[in-house]
């Protein structure tokens, strides 16, 4: 799918002149009538290459991103539920943990965590027949375990929704104006024609990457696509008044206390820029008690402060900055943090990281936005 969709520029290409727009433009209904089908072609033929994967494998191991969010591990847990329906041995394994507040969705316990087993990861590993890469496009993004990964001689799918996917998989399954990967999953499954597999545990899975992804459906979320998935999940007789509650309103003492002193004391405006920065070193987070998935949506908050369109959030760990960047409208983060801090992502929603200390992360950041910014309004990006 991803190589008929950049063959639009083909398609499309020199298609308006000054000299006969009318017969240009009907070339241009032509070529896009030809894209298309292609493009649904394409789609067909994507899906029949899963489904024809799946059915021919026995053991399957789903892969999500290092640290995993809920779409990652909502997908992950949910592909997971919906294949051992088909009677095949399926095994999650996380290049690191999971968030805590996602513990309570039905296979968490039996996800293995490579950073704490990589023994027993290794060795389910060396039994797959099948890779399934979920919410992640590059190697990179799959941490330590891609040593592991490249070691293997298997087939491999790749499903995700951001942008620019490197060649990993034989199978590449790449929507990026999906909502999620949780949304783009299920909406495979439902093609296929397996929804009948889709029991409670996977559709509360899903709904929970979906939700998680677009903030309870308030951004990323325009496609009407999207609303029928989730009125589809809701027909699986999920209870997402107790999901809602479970995933957002079970907040430790502690992760409240962290919230209320990175607002407080480690956020800093860039008026110009229209934009915000917050930043937590590793005593910050140790004093206040940090589990994997404290800061998750931290950095969304300064996005509520009128005037500001971009967010940034830095976080010392082990041994690198994580960075995370928010906007609103159309500035694009991805670029910035691929331009300057190795990630990529969404326009509105990326990630990355960097092996410089926390303050010269946090300057480069100070530094560099102004420049991007300038050259992004004067559309020379």
């Amino acid at each position: 799918m991803v190589l008929f969709f950049q063959s639009l520029a083909f398609f499309c290409k020199d298609y308006v002149n000054d000299d006969n727009i009318s017969n240009n433009l009907n070339i241009v209904k032509i070529r896009l009538s030809i894209f298309s089908y292609l493009c649904r072609m394409t789609d067909s033929l994507l899906r029949d290459s899963f489904k024809q994967l799946i059915e021919a494998s026995n053991n399957i191991i789903i892969v999500p991103h290092l640290n995993p969010d809920g779409d990652a591990m909502g997908a992950s847990l949910g592909l997971n539920h919906v294949l051992k329906q088909l009677n095949k041995e399926v095994h999650v394994i996380t290049p690191t943990a999971y968030p805590l507040f996602l513990s309570w969705m039905e296979g968490t316990a039996e996800a293995v965590n490579y950073e704490q087993n990589a023994s027993l990861s290794v060795a389910l590993l060396a039994k797959a027949d099948l890779l399934i890469f979920v919410d992640f496009n590059c190697l990179k993004r799959a941490g330590k375990l891609e040593n592991e990964i490249l070691k293997l001689n298997v087939k491999k799918v790749m499903i995700d929704h951001h942008p620019y996917p490197d060649p990993i998989a034989d199978v590449m399954i790449s929507v990026p104006s999906c909502s999620s990967t949780c949304e783009l999953i299920y909406h495979v499954i439902n093609k296929i024609g397996w929804n009948n597999y889709v029991n409670t545990n996977a559709a509360e899975c899903f709904y929970t990457g979906i939700m998680t992804d677009t903030g309870s459906l308030s951004y990323n979320s325009s496609n009407p696509e999207t609303y029928r998935m989730v009125a589809g999940l809701l027909e699986k007789n999920i209870d997402k008044d107790k999901i809602h509650q479970l995933v957002f309103h079970s907040n430790s003492f502690s992760r409240m206390k962290l919230l209320g002193h990175v607002l407080g004391s480690k956020l800093f405006l860039m008026p110009e820029e229209g934009a915000a920065y917050m930043w937590l070193d590793k005593n910050e987070l140790q004093k206040h008690n940090f589990k994997p998935g404290d800061t998750e949506g931290f950095v969304n908050y300064p996005l509520s402060i009128e005037g500001i369109n971009i967010s940034a959030f830095f976080m010392e760990q082990d041994d690198k900055i994580k960075c995370s960047f928010r906007s609103r409208g159309s500035f694009p983060v991805n670029k910035f943090s691929e331009l300057h801090f190795s990630g990529g992502g969404h326009q509105n929603a990326a990630g990355g990281e960097s092996t410089s200390s926390l303050i010269e992360s946090v300057e480069k950041f100070i530094t560099q936005l102004p420049i991007f910014y300038n050259k992004f309004k004067n559309n020379d990006i």
